[in-house]
């Protein structure tokens, strides 16, 4: 496996850990529609919260979130409207991003509550 993808499961393991600590409920990991994967998608408050999680060894490039460009953010908003008619979900959604910087040992985790929304 590639060393970016191991990066990636790696970060989205520990955005998991951090949101079941915040007491977010975990309803799936890794949804796949057509349009795009969701990263994760958890349950707090009564809604439902679409998590992205990006991951990086350095902020080199610029932060992780910065990553989630209009295009991608479609695609997620397409996505989730996907899986709320699959799962006949009523909840208020809402998108969030889990900003992840990760070395050798340790890590920085940055959760983005209401990152964006389907109207941006």
């Amino acid at each position: 496996m590639a060393a970016h993808n191991e990066l990636g499961i790696k970060g989205e393991d520990l955005a998991v850990e951090w949101l079941e600590k915040n007491k977010f409920e975990i309803l799936e990991r890794n949804w796949k529609s057509r349009f795009e994967e969701i990263d994760v998608i958890a349950k707090k408050d009564g809604m439902l919260v679409i998590i992205e999680v990006k991951t990086r060894s350095s902020r080199v490039f610029g932060n992780p979130e910065e990553s989630i460009n209009l295009r991608k953010q479609r695609n997620l908003v397409q996505a989730t409207e996907s899986y709320i008619i699959n799962k006949n979900s009523h909840l208020e959604t809402r998108f969030d991003i889990i900003s992840i910087i990760l070395n050798k040992s340790t890590f920085e985790i940055q959760h983005i509550p209401y990152a964006f929304s389907p109207f941006d």
